[in-house]
């Protein structure tokens, strides 16, 4: 049996990485939460996923608080994995605090995954210092303090595990399929801009191990673990590509939000984006300069042996210049790259690979710690002198809740707007229901949640209903049991109803659409089918002891 010392040798990954992500929190207690550019579409969402758990709905496709209560299909085209778990944070922790242990718990999970890619090939202590650095890496600080990307920031714990199952597939081939694409699908289902990096990431290292070995065989097992992970998160992948043609998707890459206004060191004719562009990227200079130093200086050490010094510079060498207007073509060619919208978005590979080059090149400790203090020294200028940050205290935090809790809502977000709808022409103290026309309506509310709305309107005359929601084409409407065709307000897309003289009975339902079945049955059919390869996997392993006994 370990006495004590073993004991806090096994935990001191754990313990180093917690307290290393604890230390970043630290300025919260003196300032509150930070409120970066993305606090409010987080926190709201997992405010309102948890209202649906509550309402029993388990998995929410409609934000239905958005836009002020006129809703959109939010849950549809964002991944899942944040607003789960932020909004299981909610149930559990005071909300006060529930950003904070949001940070907290995925800081640490960064550090462990580096911690068991850094182990692969490095000591103890080490790795330790790499999982440590890799959670409080000068990138993730951006994001904790100025950003409030959470989803962005939880995709950095799968990086590792990317790489690290890479160099398994070198060695062992098709084995390693379904982990990789179990990572792969873990990708898509926590944030698309960052999975978009993966997948390009994956093809850039898949063909440099293929060309170090001189074999295809590894472009096959990428493929099939690209295909295999599609298929997993085909339950959020097909309804978010099939349903872009229902909302203004195309406003997430608008003005300020293009890649052509967010390369390193552009100037726009915002000041405020201006400013947090030139913080960023001083940041990023810092990250590439010290990276290819220290890759310099590690260019002889068993990196080497395991063919990933190579790889690992290629890779950085690719993700630094994507931050740069050189590569403008190349984000408009490449499919899809143009979504992940900010060209300094790299940063979460290139802190990765930032990470591994100063552990193993600079092997003097008072070196490594100058370095992530001369990082922090960057970070603490740029606060004071070029973008502050912005900071939310509790009654900031409880004035979201309240608007929760009151129905009056929050703002929605532009590329999950329905088409034909704008939420600035509506009326935010507009009714649930009430008439459009001139008749008389009685109206009495029975049911009325994110995914379904029930109420009776007895009427004066034949009407349209005016319902305080969005049109959108999976809203289900029947009247008096039969299916209707609404119709939305001009300037507005507010959804009209049209009614009947006399007693009306109006059901609302947020129906399965096609993709979203068949996107179901994908992922259900993918897991069976991984388990069950698992299970006669696992059968024929056992069986020539079998015979033997």
């Amino acid at each position: 049996m370990g006495g004590p010392r073993t004991l806090s040798l096994r935990w001191a990954p754990l313990l180093a990485v917690c307290g290393a992500a604890f230390a970043v929190e630290v300025p919260f207690f003196f300032f509150g939460t930070p409120s970066g550019h993305d606090v409010e579409f987080h926190l709201y969402a997992w405010l309102d996923v948890l209202a649906q758990w509550k309402q029993g709905i388990f998995l929410p496709r409609w934000a239905a608080m958005a836009h002020f209560a006129y809703g959109e299909p939010r849950f549809i085209f964002y991944p899942p994995a944040s607003w789960t778990l932020g909004a299981l944070l909610s149930a559990i922790f005071p909300w006060s605090i529930v950003s904070a242990v949001y940070i907290w718990i995925v800081l640490a999970l960064a550090g462990a995954s580096m911690f068991a890619l850094a182990r692969r090939w490095l000591d103890r202590r080490d790795a330790i210092f790499a999982a440590v650095l890799y959670a409080v890496n000068p990138y993730h600080l951006v994001i904790v303090y100025w950003r409030s990307a959470f989803a962005e920031l939880l995709a950095s714990c799968l990086l590792p595990l990317l790489l690290l199952l890479l160099l398994k597939a070198r060695d062992e081939g098709r084995r390693v399929i379904a982990p990789l694409a179990l990572v792969l699908a873990a990708g898509w289902l926590t944030n698309a801009p960052a999975a978009v990096m993966m997948h390009y990431s994956l093809a850039l290292l898949l063909v440099l191990f293929a060309w170090q070995q001189r074999s295809g065989r590894l472009l096959l097992v990428g493929a099939g673990a690209v295909a295999l992970g599609a298929c997993l998160a085909g339950f959020y992948l097909l309804p978010a590509i099939y349903e872009q043609k229902w909302v203004n998707i195309a406003e997430a890459v608008s003005a300020g939000s293009r890649p052509q206004d967010n390369f390193l060191f552009v100037h726009t004719t915002d000041a405020d984006h201006d400013a947090f562009n030139r913080m960023v990227s001083w940041i990023a200079l810092l990250e590439i300069a010290v990276m290819f130093t220290a890759a310099w200086a590690a260019r002889r050490c068993r990196m080497d042996e395991l063919g990933l010094w190579n790889v690992l510079v290629v890779w950085g060498i690719a993700c630094s210049s994507f931050m740069f207007p050189a590569t403008a073509l190349l984000w408009k060619l490449l499919p899809k790259l143009q979504f992940m919208q900010f060209p300094w978005r790299w940063l979460l590979c290139l802190s990765m690979i930032f990470t591994i080059f100063v552990t193993v090149g600079v092997r003097r400790w008072w070196m490594r710690v100058a370095i992530w203090v001369v990082a922090v020294c960057v970070i603490a200028v740029a606060w004071q002198r070029v973008q502050p940050p912005w900071w939310d205290n509790a009654a900031d935090l409880r004035e979201m809740r309240d608007n929760m809790a009151d129905g009056i809502g929050y703002e929605g977000t532009d590329e999950y707007t329905p088409v034909g709808a704008d939420p600035a022409s509506t009326d935010k103290a507009a009714w649930k229901v009430r008439g459009e026309g001139s008749a008389h309506a009685a109206i009495r509310i029975l049911q009325w949640n994110a995914k379904s709305k029930l109420f009776t309107a007895e009427m004066s005359g034949p009407d349209q209903l005016a319902v305080r929601l969005f049109a959108y084409p999976a809203w289900k409407v029947e009247v008096n049991g039969r299916v209707v065709q609404t119709t939305s307000r001009e300037g507005t897309g507010q959804m009209l109803v049209p009614v009947k003289a006399g007693m009306n009975r109006v059901q609302i339902k947020f129906s399965r659409t096609w993709d979203r079945t068949a996107g179901g049955w994908i992922s259900i059919v993918t897991v069976l089918l991984l388990v069950l390869s698992r299970f006669l996997r696992r059968q024929r392993i056992a069986s020539p002891s079998t015979l033997i006994l």
